[in-house]
This record gives C-alpha cells, structure tokens and sequence, in this order.
C-alpha cells in the first residue's frame, strides 16, 4: 500500500500548488496529516520526502501542463 501512498503524495505535490506550498513551509506537519487520513508511509519514505529538495516539486509542477494542475486561487 505504501507505494500508492507514494504515489498519492508526490501527485499531489506536483499538481496541487496549495498543497505544495504548505508542504515546503512545514513538510513535518503535513506528512503528520496526511498519516492521520490513512495515508500509510513508512519512515524511510517520510525522511526520503522530507530530504528532497523543495524546488524539485516547483520544477516538476511548472512542466506538467496547467490543465493537470491545481491552482491556489488564494494568493
């Protein structure tokens, strides 16, 4: 299951600039939430997300095409 998780979480990083944002600002914290809604990670994959540098999911997002992105009409 873990690997689905993985899956969920770095889509989500890509594709959801919200969720992106607060991730980089406070990764700890959203992995915490993301395990209390049953997202299953195993430790290794908690340091491994939280290890990655933060402008690699900001490369990735800007060449996934817009139609696939979530924006953050918020700011």
């Amino acid at each position: 299951m873990t690997q689905r998780s993985i899956e969920v979480v770095i889509g989500r990083l890509v594709t959801d600039e919200e969720f992106r944002a607060t991730f980089v600002r406070d990764p700890l914290r959203v992995i915490e939430q993301l395990i209390e809604r049953g997202i299953h990670l195993t430790h290794a994959e908690v340091v491994a997300l939280m290890a990655t540098d933060a402008e690699l999911w900001e490369r990735v997002a800007d060449s996934v095409d817009p139609r696939l992105q979530k924006a953050d009409l918020k700011s």
